[in-house]
C-alpha cells in the first residue's frame, strides 16, 4: 500500500443518483465513427449544409454594433424577451409569452421537467422506442419508467390503459371533483393517473421516424385530459415535413395538460444550443426556479443573434431548403435500401425528419452486427438503446441526413453486405 496520502485518500463519494448515469449509447458510437473511411448513419446531427452562416455572420455584428454591452452581460433567466415573444406567436395555438422558458438545448427542457415533476420511485411513462437522451435525462431521478407500446400510427392508447390499470383503482379516491381537477397542481393532482407524466415525440419521431395520426392524437389528448395524464410534447423535429406538415401539436387540443419542447438546432444550428419550453402557468415558475439553479440563463448574446436572424421571417425561406435537401437523402437512402438490401431486411418511409427505422431478419441482432458493420467502414445506432426496457433486438436506427447521396449509396450497400456476412455467422 502506498504511503503517499493522497493517493490513500478517496474524498469523492458519489451520490445514489450518479449510479443512474450512463454515457450516451450514440456519442460512444461516434467516437467510432471517427476513424477514416467510416460512413455514419449513427449521429442525429443535422447536416451542415443547412447552417446559415452569412446570416449569423450579420446578425452577430448588428447585435455588437447595436447594444454589446446588454447582450454580453448576464440577462434574464426566463430568456430573451424578443425571442419568447417570437416562439409564442408562432405556436399553433394561443400563448402566452410569459410561458414560454428558453433552455439550453431542448435538452436542458427534460432535465428541467425531470427535476420538478419526478421523485424517486415516480412513475413516468414513455411511448416505446423513445428518445434516448429523455431516458438519460429522467434517470437520475429515479423514476419507475414504464413503456407504453406505440405502432404505425402512434402510442396504442388500450395499452396506455393498460399500464395505468393497477393504479388507477387506488388513485380514483383521492382524485379532486371533474372540473377541478389540474395535473400540475401538487404530488397529489401529479399522481392523479397514477404517473407524473406521458413523455411522446408525435413527430417524425427519434428513432423510428414514426408521426402520430390525427386519429391517434385527439384519442390521446382526450384519454389524457380524461384521466388527468400530463402530456410532456417533444416536437424537435416538426418543421422538417416533407411534402404535407403533421397534425397540429398535441398541446393545441389541451394546452394546460402539457408541456410543449422545441428547438432551434433543426432549423439554425445545434452549436447555439438554444431550445425552448412552453409550460402552463401554474407549472412555469418551478421551472424556472430550477433553470436559475442550473444555469441562471441560457446564452444572452446567442439568443438575441437568432432573434436578430429571425426578425424578417427568415425560417419561412430557410426551413424548406432543409425539407428538399432532406427529402433527396431520405429518397436516396430508401432507393439504395431496395436495391442492396437482403431478403428479411425491412424499414419505413418517413414522412420528414431525419430518421429510417430499420429491422433485420429473424434471428439477428444489431448489437452484434455493429461490429461486422465497422469492419465494413459503416456505423448506425443499435435499435435496443431507445428502450426503457428490454427492445426489439432486431431494430436499428439509420440517420440520412449528414451523408451526401453517394456516401449513402456506398454505406447502405456496405452494412447490406455486413448483414449477409453477419447472418452466415449467425
Amino acid at each position: 500500500m502506498s504511503s503517499n496520502p493522497m493517493e490513500q485518500a478517496k474524498p469523492w463519494r458519489l451520490a445514489a443518483r450518479a449510479e443512474k448515469m450512463n454515457p450516451s449509447v450514440i456519442r460512444e458510437i461516434l467516437k467510432v465513427t471517427e476513424k477514416p473511411g467510416i460512413i455514419s448513419f449513427a449521429g442525429g446531427l443535422p447536416s451542415p449544409k443547412t447552417f446559415p452562416v452569412a446570416e449569423f455572420a450579420a446578425a452577430c455584428a448588428k447585435v455588437l454594433k447595436g447594444d454589446a454591452h446588454a447582450s454580453l452581460q448576464y440577462a434574464a433567466s426566463e430568456g430573451y424577451g424578443p425571442l419568447r415573444e417570437m416562439v409564442a406567436a408562432a405556436l399553433p395555438w394561443p400563448a402566452d409569452a410569459a410561458q414560454v422558458l428558453i433552455t439550453t438545448g431542448s435538452q436542458q427542457g427534460l432535465d428541467l421537467l425531470a427535476k420538478v415533476l419526478i421523485d424517486e420511485g415516480s412513475r413516468i411513462l414513455v411511448e416505446t422506442p423513445t428518445y434516448l437522451g429523455a431516458l438519460q435525462a429522467f434517470a437520475p431521478m429515479q423514476p419507475e419508467v414504464v413503456s407504453v407500446p406505440s405502432d404505425d400510427e402512434g402510442v396504442v392508447i388500450d395499452d396506455l390503459e393498460k399500464k395505468l390499470a393497477p393504479t388507477l383503482a387506488a388513485k380514483a379516491a383521492a382524485l379532486p371533483p371533474e372540473g377541478a381537477r389540474s395535473p400540475w397542481g401538487g404530488p397529489a393532482a401529479n399522481k392523479s393517473a397514477g404517473a407524473r407524466f406521458l413523455y411522446v415525440l408525435p413527430n417524425f419521431q427519434n428513432p423510428t421516424g414514426r408521426t402520430m395520426t390525427e386519429a391517434r392524437r385527439t384519442a390521446l389528448s382526450e384519454r389524457a385530459a380524461a384521466l388527468g395524464l400530463p402530456l410532456v410534447e417533444d416536437n424537435p423535429y416538426g418543421d422538417l415535413w416533407f411534402d404535407v406538415p403533421p397534425p397540429a401539436p398535441m398541446t393545441a387540443r389541451n394546452p394546460d395538460g402539457c408541456v410543449y419542447l422545441g428547438s432551434f438546432s433543426k432549423v439554425l444550428a445545434p452549436g447555439l444550443r438554444l431550445g425552448y419550453l412552453v409550460a402552463p402557468k401554474p407549472l412555469y415558475p418551478k421551472l424556472l426556479q430550477a433553470k436559475q439553479a442550473a444555469d441562471l440563463h441560457s446564452a444572452g448574446f446567442n439568443q438575441r443573434v437568432v432573434a436578430e436572424v429571425m426578425a424578417d421571417g427568415f425560417l419561412e425561406r430557410h426551413v424548406p431548403t432543409i425539407r428538399a435537401l432532406y427529402k433527396s437523402q431520405r429518397d436516396a437512402m430508401l432507393a439504395a435500401m431496395r436495391e442492396h438490401m437482403p431478403a428479411g431486411v425491412s424499414w419505413n418511409t418517413p414522412a420528414g425528419g431525419m430518421f429510417l427505422w430499420v429491422r433485420l431478419p429473424e434471428g439477428m441482432d444489431a448489437v452484434a452486427l455493429l461490429p461486422t458493420a465497422v469492419e465494413h467502414n459503416v456505423a448506425f445506432v443499435p435499435g435496443a438503446a431507445f428502450y426503457a426496457d428490454h427492445g426489439d433486438p432486431r431494430t436499428l436506427r439509420l440517420s440520412f441526413v449528414t451523408a451526401s447521396a453517394d456516401e449513402i449509396r456506398t454505406g447502405v450497400a456496405a452494412l447490406a453486405q455486413a448483414i449477409r456476412q453477419h447472418a452466415g455467422k449467425a
